[in-house]
């Protein structure tokens, strides 16, 4: 594999990485935090920790889906999906041709 092609597998995999913390890390926090601030405006203990609770349930809902994603659809590499895609727009061009010339309008061999 050339240096390239690896060094954009190990960033992937470095970004997939780091999604998966911060959809783990973000909803923990904001609901941890949250709870934090509504214990100190009304005079309770245990609010944060509901908050702490609900956003590891937010996070793991997170990471489920984005697994589920990932999983559900090939790991396409962009030049495959740019052959994907020209094999698209050649099919569409090729099928407005044939829309544009009706049957009875074309010549006939012979005639």
């Amino acid at each position: 594999m050339s240096k390239n092609g690896y060094d954009r597998d190990v960033y992937r995999s470095m970004a997939m990485i780091t999604q998966f913390g911060l959809n783990m890390m973000v909803p923990i926090v904001l609901c941890g935090a949250l709870g934090l601030f509504l214990d100190k405006k009304l005079g309770t203990n245990w609010i944060a920790i509901v908050g702490f609770f609900l956003g590891a349930l937010a996070g793991f809902r997170n990471i489920y889906v984005f697994a589920k994603k990932i999983y559900e659809k090939p790991g396409l590499t962009r030049r495959q999906i740019e052959r994907m895609e020209r094999k698209e727009a050649e099919e569409a061009k090729a099928q407005a041709r044939d829309l544009s010339h009706p049957a009875d309008e074309t010549p006939r061999q012979g005639a």
